[in-house]
């Protein structure tokens, strides 16, 4: 389903990536179906990149929607709708999953503004040295967020004690 084709209220934008934990999909599935609203479920490819933005040429649009097919995109894609359909498996909001490029809080921001969401949901960082390297060089999606968005950010937490190493 096209998110431009939602019947009723707009839809919630959901910020996925690959492995991501499950809590942030139930989390949103939950808040869905208790607001009666579908979820617009959105990847961003940070390997691909923005062209300059210029409302006179129509490359701007592909740009920001990347139509890229390769390999790597359908194993992403499929591994999300695979999580998306496990989260869904009783029934739920209508959804659909959207592939953005360029910086991950600045697509997901675009994309919010684009669709009109009333809400933007994103999880935490996953915890460990590689993920704390990637968010000291590119910045925290959801701090960039709750920071330069005029529209709520929910942010899931990984629930996990602080005294665990590994999920339960």
């Amino acid at each position: 389903m096209d998110a431009e084709h939602f019947s009723g209220p707009p839809p919630l934008l959901v910020g996925m990536v690959p492995g991501q934990h499950p809590e942030v999909l139930k989390t949103a599935v939950t808040l869905a179906q208790k607001l009666s609203s579908p979820l617009l479920c959105a990847y961003v490819d940070e390997a691909s990149y923005l062209v300059e933005w210029d409302p006179a040429r129509s490359a701007h649009r592909l740009s920001l929607h990347p139509d890229r097919d390769d390999d790597d995109i359908r194993s992403v894609t499929t591994e999300l709708k695979a999580a998306i359909g496990s989260a869904l498996q009783d029934g739920g909001p209508a959804w659909t999953l959207r592939t953005l490029a360029g910086d991950p809080a600045r697509a997901l921001g675009r994309l919010a503004s684009e669709v009109n969401a009333p809400m933007i949901i994103v999880g935490t960082p996953e915890r460990g040295f590689g993920h704390r390297i990637t968010e000291l060089l590119n910045g925290s999606v959801a701090a960039w967020l709750t920071h330069h968005q005029s529209r709520p950010v929910l942010v899931v937490p990984f629930r996990m004690a602080a005294h665990q190493d590994r999920p339960e």
